[in-house]
């Protein structure tokens, strides 16, 4: 979430512990060097974003003017003290955009297209009416729409990840003992010495499970001890962590950061700069998203071969651009089971084509467009021409189970358009009922707290902020019952 917390490249650089290179620790900065940190990093995005804005021809205005003087600013808005965002009564976030657009939160203005890509329409304009159909033609269409327009295409060859492992140790989560292991992929970097990747990751399992068990992969961080990431809410009971070893399960953190930096700085290295040694990427080339996901595939890889896991029943999770990068995975990568997708907005599960909170212009800004293929920046003026849109992400799952998880417009925030969320949702069911496995059962947005569960589309907006926070109960209840219905990969 870009303006709701922090900044997006302060927000990354903050949490995420590889920012460059595996010694680069923004915690031990001062705060003058931080300062200065973060202005080269802004300067250097800004320079990527340049570079792709004029290889793609993509027109933008030389001159805006002042934005408290911009005729174009919604009314009512005002700037605190201290943002570089504006806001209004209702605590909503504008933010100008480089082509002069503001952020918009009328609904009567939100959808201007008359109708989305139907996924169940081949190209060349066939109806797809069975399963046969859909798994050889028109789901590789959709799939190579997104790679080619939205978020990029992964190399053909890509460096050998060997895994390590650098401590474990016994603990306690609640009242159950476990095991902890903390874990380094080695990316192979013969190809381009001066580039190291490490994929971090932390792996927690119950120490007297009698099988291999199924795990909850979160992308997320693990934090300095002490640290307190701010607008999060408190807990009010049992962390996600507590309910899920209790069902006998394991959990795991993936830090994707330490795969690809969160910056457009950071393209030229990480995975992406590794393979272009250290060069420019192309516009239809992965960006961040992409390159997170490939890191969870290669988690992936690691835990087939992991006697402690049952790799047939591994769920991921994630929050804002996390749980952009989570159905990013899920729909590319099916050997995941289930997806649970926190607050994701545009880019994730929210519409490219409704024009609410968190809008075209911000993801194609110098500081998200490092996200996407250089080739999106194409339709942030002409949306209604990209080929595909979020229902289409969400149907590349199908007939997974996948989880939308929303805070509370109220508190959250509508910068993420649950609405939008909702909506690629209900359009993505009717390719879930083609494969037989449920959509959300309504088109109607139901009230705040209503659980839609009964299919393999589910769809909740909790009471609270921007976290799945108190979805978790619901989450874990319907991974379990999803689960229930996937035989295990072995026995130990």
């Amino acid at each position: 979430m870009k303006a709701r917390v922090l900044p997006a490249l302060i927000l990354s650089l903050v949490i995420g512990r590889q920012l460059f290179c595996q010694s680069t620790d923004i915690f031990k900065m001062s705060a003058e060097e931080r300062a200065a940190f973060f202005a080269k990093i802004g300067r250097e995005s800004e320079e990527q974003w340049k570079q792709m804005i004029q290889l793609l021809k993509v027109p933008v205005p030389s001159v805006l003017p002042v934005p408290a003087n911009d005729p174009g600013r919604p009314a009512g808005t005002f700037q605190k003290k201290g943002s570089s965002n504006w806001t209004d009564s209702a605590g909503n976030t504008y933010a100008r955009s480089a082509w002069g657009t503001w952020n918009n939160y009328d609904e009567a203005v939100a959808s201007p297209y008359r109708a989305l890509p139907d996924p169940l329409r081949t190209t060349d304009g066939r109806t797809v009416s069975d399963a046969k159909t859909w798994w050889e033609i028109r789901r590789p269409e959709i799939e190579s729409q997104f790679e080619e327009e939205v978020f990029g295409k992964v190399p053909d060859q890509t460096p050998v990840v060997r895994w390590r492992l650098a401590a474990k140790a016994d603990s306690t989560i609640g009242s159950h003992p476990v095991v902890v292991r903390h874990l380094l992929g080695i990316v192979d970097n013969s190809s381009d010495p001066n580039i190291e990747v490490h994929i971090m990751l932390t792996v927690t399992t119950p120490a007297d499970a009698d099988r291999a068990v199924p795990v909850i992969l979160e992308f997320g961080f693990n934090f300095p001890p002490g640290f307190v990431f701010p607008g999060l809410p408190p807990n009010k009971g049992p962390t996600w962590q507590e309910q899920v070893v209790e069902k006998g399960w394991g959990y795991a953190t993936y830090d994707p950061t330490s795969v690809q930096p969160d910056n457009g700085a950071g393209l030229t290295r990480g995975i992406i700069g590794l393979v272009n040694h250290g060069q420019p990427r192309r516009p239809d080339e992965w960006g961040a998203l992409r390159a997170w996901a490939w890191g969870a595939s290669r988690i992936m890889d690691f835990f087939e071969t992991d006697t402690t896991i049952d790799s047939r029943k591994i769920g991921i999770e994630g929050v804002s651009r996390y749980g952009k990068a989570v159905l990013v995975t899920m729909a590319f990568d099916q050997r995941f089971a289930v997806a649970i997708a926190g607050s994701s907005g545009k880019g994730g599960a929210a519409l490219y084509r409704r024009n609410y909170g968190e809008s075209m212009w911000n993801i194609c800004s110098s500081g998200e467009f490092h996200w996407f293929a250089g080739n999106l920046l194409k339709y942030v003026t002409n949306t209604e021409n990209l080929p595909v849109d979020s229902h289409e992400l969400i149907a590349l799952c199908a007939p997974r189970p996948v989880f939308i998880s929303c805070g509370s417009p109220q508190i959250e925030g509508r910068w993420v358009d649950d609405t939008g969320q909702f909506m690629a949702a209900v359009a993505a069911g009717s390719v879930y009922r083609l494969a037989g496995a449920g959509d959300l059962g309504t088109s109607t947005m139901p009230p705040i707290g209503t659980s839609l569960a009964g299919g393999a589309l589910a769809f909740r907006q909790h009471e609270d902020g921007h976290a799945i926070g108190p979805n978790w109960p619901y989450c874990i209840q319907f991974v379990e019952d999803q689960f229930a219905q996937r035989p295990s990969s072995r026995t130990r």
